[in-house]
């Protein structure tokens, strides 16, 4: 893989993630700089699959700041609920006022107990990450954490759906969890563990 050099773009708006990948490219000793710096908008997420997602992101990037560009693009598959909402875990957030995590977490519980009592709660995070350099050469790096979804939701920290989400082997969910803890089990942790293998670093 060619080297991706002491800066690259991270393609995301989402400040949760760009936090969390800023923490897991530290050791990397890489500079992630936000998309929005470079005064790039956020284009339309057109696809069907986290990866073509995470690779529209990162080109748009890429090409728009000259440097790679990282970007991620992840969600909750419900299996009781055939996947959903996968691809459009945001746009279940999404009001005219903003993103409401609580209005999306409660969506998902109210799908889940229409199905009934003994309803399966078993759901895995999904995240893909695409790496871009401006001459178009483009990577993806797929990570999962499978778990159990809890109601009512617990913890304050993480983002998204990570208060209703218990990790697989534990008993907290990821916003109880310490960041750093969940930073080394996450969805995307794997993903970057598989980027830093391909990257030579492990």
């Amino acid at each position: 893989m060619a080297a991706v050099g002491p800066k690259l773009v991270l393609a995301s708006h989402n400040k949760g993630k760009l936090r969390e990948i800023s923490a897991l490219l530290a050791p990397f000793g890489i500079e992630a700089v936000a998309a929005s710096e470079f005064g790039l908008a956020e284009p339309v997420e057109t696809e069907d699959s986290f990866a073509g997602n995470a690779l529209l992101k990162a080109r748009f990037a890429a090409e728009g700041a000259g440097l790679p560009a990282l970007s991620d693009d992840s969600g909750l598959c419900v299996a009781a609920l055939g996947g959903e909402p996968g691809v459009y875990t945001a746009d279940w957030a999404e009001t005219p006022n903003g993103r409401d995590w609580m209005l999306a977490m409660t969506k998902v519980e109210q799908r889940l107990a229409a199905l009934g009592s003994d309803v399966s709660r078993a759901a895995e995070f999904v995240c893909v990450l695409a790496l871009v350099w401006p001459n178009g050469r483009a990577e993806t790096f797929e990570g999962r954490m499978p778990g159990t979804l809890v109601w009512p939701p617990r913890g304050e920290l993480g983002f998204g759906y990570d208060p209703v989400f218990v990790p697989e082997g534990y008993t907290q969910t990821f916003a109880e969890m310490d960041p750093a803890e969940k930073h080394a089990i996450s969805h995307r942790a794997r993903a970057f563990a598989k980027l830093k293998a391909a990257l030579g670093g492990g």
